[in-house]
Order: structure tokens, then sequence, then C-alpha cells
């Protein structure tokens, strides 16, 4: 009878500083293969690449430095307020973004654990496509807060970019399982461990492996 290990795909979630990072970071430490959206989202509009000779195409040359490189601070000018901007944005770097993804988890081990960091999940239509679904859950207070600390950003530009995500309850109906992230590091850490040993199982085999 020989074990065969069946590839687990997860996606982690959440909103604007729910702590999505600090889990992925610890999961990673824990054997998990990161597939993180919005390092994607840099690496796809790199100097070069179709990526950003797509988005200067549609935004103007005003969006590049004058070294040829995303001004990403220019960009979320013309998108942010508009949502017919940030349409075509997403328009063009999705498809990217999920085909560097796919290309990622195809270099993954067999029986290997693949977390995809999706932060717009929800809004992209994308939860029937994984086994699990982790939602890294913070009252809206709390977030609030947090990113202003986070990003020097002004409670108005915070509340807008909450606004143009799903609401916490679209993410919590989709959810596999919960990580809190209401109180402290260590708390959110222990929250990690918890749901990682859901994920994997307790006797540390792959959740969906089976024998033959």
């Amino acid at each position: 009878m020989a074990l065969v290990s069946v590839l687990v795909r997860v996606a982690l979630t959440g909103g604007i500083a729910s702590g999505k990072t600090t889990v992925s970071d610890r999961w990673a430490e824990l054997g998990a293969v990161i597939v993180d959206s919005d390092v994607l989202a840099r690496e796809v509009v790199e100097p070069g690449t179709p990526g950003l000779a797509a988005v200067a195409e549609r935004f103007g040359c005003d969006v590049l430095t004058a070294a040829g490189a995303l001004d990403r601070k220019a960009l979320a000018g013309k998108v942010f307020g508009d949502d017919a901007a940030r349409r075509d944005l997403e328009g063009i770097l999705h498809p990217l973004i999920r085909a560097r993804g796919e290309e990622l988890e195809r270099t993954a081990p067999d029986g290997a654990v693949v977390v995809h960091v999706i932060p717009l999940l929800v809004e992209t239509k994308r939860d029937a496509e994984f086994d699990t679904i982790v939602v890294v859950d913070v009252p809206e207070d709390i977030q609030l807060r947090r990113a202003m600390s986070r990003d020097g950003a002004t409670e108005e530009q915070v509340r807008a970019r909450i606004a143009a995500q799903v609401t916490r309850q679209g993410r919590l109906a989709v959810a596999t399982h919960v990580i809190d992230n209401s109180t402290d590091l260590p708390h959110l850490l222990a929250e990690a461990d918890r749901v990682w040993a859901l994920v994997t199982g307790r006797d540390g085999k792959l959740a969906g492996s089976s024998t033959l």
C-alpha cells in the first residue's frame, strides 16, 4: 500500500491590516509554500513586463517614474475613488497574477500545502477554487487603527480602502477556518498555529492525504 500525498490548496484572505502577512510568514516557517498575490502584483509590473506596458497604455506615461518603473502613488491617485479605473486595473493585473501563481504552484513538491494569499479572494470570485479558505478576521475599528498606524494614512483614506473591499461578513461567509486577530501578536501566532494544525491534520499527515 503506497501513500499518495494530495496537494492541499489553501486560500488565506482578510481585509486591509488584518494580519495576513504575519500568518503567512508563520506558515512558511512551518513548511507551507506561499504564493502571495501582493508580491506577484509587484512582480507582474516590473520594468520591461507586458503588465507594466498595459498599465502605462491604459493610464498614461505619468504613472511611470523617470527610470521607467511603476509610480504606485501616481497610479493610486488615478484609481482610488474611480470604480471604472479600478476595474480596468484589476482586469490587467488579475489574470497576470493568477497565471504567475499557477506557475509557482506547479513547482511545489508533491504533497505540499500551498497557501495562496489573496486579499480580494471573494471580490474576484475565486473562493470555489480552493480546498480550504482561511480568513484572518479583525473588527473594523481595530483594522482602521492599525492601517492608519502602519501606512501613515488618514482615517478617510483607510475607510475608502475598506469600502472598496468586500465586507467582513462577506469574507466570513466563505471561511472554512477563522483566525482571530483582535488582540495581540502572541494571540495571532497561537491562532495561526491552531489553524495550521487543522489544515495539516494533528497527526502530521496532510489534510486530504489518502492511501492506495
